[in-house]
């Protein structure tokens, strides 16, 4: 279970609260004052983070699918730099 110490406490805190919420987004919404759309965004958000923490990717690749999870960069960039730091380690 090492992805879950990975997370960060307020991630950790939202699981905990879509698990005692019975799984239900709309009633996660409620409990948060927001649209179920956001809550599925970040509970989408949640998941490739967990993903990305059990696979074995490069840790290179994870920090910057990390970055894109957590909105620094967006997923077209992201493309690109691995695009070419792929091209670039096996000179």
């Amino acid at each position: 279970m090492d992805w879950f110490l990975e997370l960060d406490s307020e991630e950790q805190v939202f699981i905990k609260k879509f698990l005692m919420a019975s799984r239900s987004l709309k009633n996660l919404a409620s409990e948060y004052h927001v649209s179920y759309l956001t809550v599925r965004l970040r509970l989408d958000c949640l998941i490739e983070k967990i993903k990305i923490s059990d696979s074995k990717k490069d840790s290179f690749e994870i920090k910057i699918m990390q970055m894109v999870i957590e909105e620094k960069i967006t997923f077209d960039i992201a493309k690109e730099i691995l695009k070419n730091y792929k091209e670039n380690s096996y000179d």
